[in-house]
């Protein structure tokens, strides 16, 4: 294995916070706005996590969402690389089986050229879409076959991280570049060092994975909070030391939005669970308007729905955000929180992002 220190995973705290704090970015396109408007304030994000002292920024890969304009993290990814200098930037994550793994080790290896020390590479085996997309992006209609082939592809891509297939393998005498084969090569002074890979995961099955290969972990607070602490706990009853970790870190994706006050809270967070009601209702669209969010006649189910949504999001003035994020930090046992802000305008999503750095006296105000 490639050079990867420890130090390249686990963040450091700063400021009064109980845990290092990170951004999950979902690009999201609310209505009226443009997807340029969307990557525009994205960049913004990143810039302002740098300056306050996040410790990463990841983006997220979805397709065929109108309302989420993150389908190329690579492509974000080098776009917002070239507008930093300090911060972690990532993947929050790739969705492996919708990719051949020696081109998901091109694109971060690229990544990890243009900014070295820098990338993380985050995988899941999800699709991040539907059923009928996720064939169009495979060029198959077998779709548990990728999801099931997980750990094969995930060894197959570090391999090609590593370059290291063994001799006789298919794959020996092919090479991702970037990559180290490059400081193997006459003359080579290309660094050996590549992105750490971390495993992402809304259940047990890549809690456990991550675990028994001695991975960092990242777990989707944010839409599967039943299975946050089953799973943490599952991660760290699996984990084995590796070359990468010598101890589990986990951090857990975190739905947080603050603002100047509860209402104007409420409303911004509100956007947010109709689009998610709308998406899960197979009408995905646009992230609605805080006023079309309040105005809307909600069924009683439909109600039901958005109430069982809302709760799990850290959401008010930043005192309030705050205090919910201390305890969230304290049950879960996580080693990071990564706060995704979901709201129809990025003015929000930024105010939210410095509000809270605020609350913990984060550095850069």
């Amino acid at each position: 294995m490639d050079e990867i220190r420890g130090d390249e995973i686990r963040g450091k705290a700063e400021g009064t916070a109980p845990v290092p704090l990170s951004v999950l970015d979902l690009v999201t396109v609310g209505q009226g706005r443009t997807a340029t408007q969307a990557l525009r304030t994205g960049v913004e994000i990143a810039q302002l996590a740098e300056r306050r002292g996040f410790h990463r920024y990841w983006v997220a890969e979805h397709h065929s969402m109108p309302g989420v304009a993150s389908s190329s993290p690579a492509v974000i990814l080098a776009h917002t690389a070239a507008r930093t200098e300090r911060i972690r930037l990532g993947s929050g994550g790739v969705m492996l089986p919708n990719h051949a793994p020696l081109v998901i080790a091109e694109q971060f290896g690229t990544l990890e050229a243009m900014a070295p020390g820098r990338i993380d590479l985050g995988l899941g085996r999800a699709p991040g879409t539907d059923g009928a997309t996720a064939a169009a992006l495979r060029r198959t209609d077998r779709l548990n076959e990728g999801a099931d082939d997980f750990p094969q592809q995930l060894m197959e891509l570090t391999r090609f991280l590593d370059d290291d297939f063994p001799d006789g393998h298919p794959y020996a005498r092919i090479h991702a570049v970037p990559g180290p084969v490059q400081a193997t090569s006459e003359g080579g002074v290309q660094s050996p060092a590549r992105p750490p890979l971390w495993l992402l995961g809304s259940s047990g099955f890549s809690a456990r994975l991550a675990g028994m290969l001695g991975l960092p972990f990242a777990f989707a607070h944010h839409f599967s909070a039943q299975n946050t602490i089953p799973a943490l706990e599952l991660y760290r009853e699996s984990f084995k030391p590796s070359a990468v970790l010598d101890a589990p870190y986990a951090l857990i994706g975190v739905a947080a939005l603050a603002a100047d006050d509860e209402r104007e809270a409420r409303r911004q967070v509100l956007t947010g669970a109709l689009s998610m009601l709308r998406l899960r209702s197979g009408r995905p669209g646009l992230v609605p308007t805080p006023e079309e969010a309040e105005a809307y006649a909600f069924s009683p189910m439909e109600r039901e729905f958005v109430d069982s949504w809302l709760v799990n999001i850290v959401h008010g003035t930043a005192d309030e955000v705050r205090v919910g994020l201390d305890d969230l930090a304290k049950r879960t046992g996580a080693d990071e929180l990564m706060i995704t802000a979901n709201a129809h305008g990025g003015e929000a999503r930024l105010r939210s992002y410095g509000l809270i750095a605020d609350a913990y006296g984060l550095p850069g105000a």
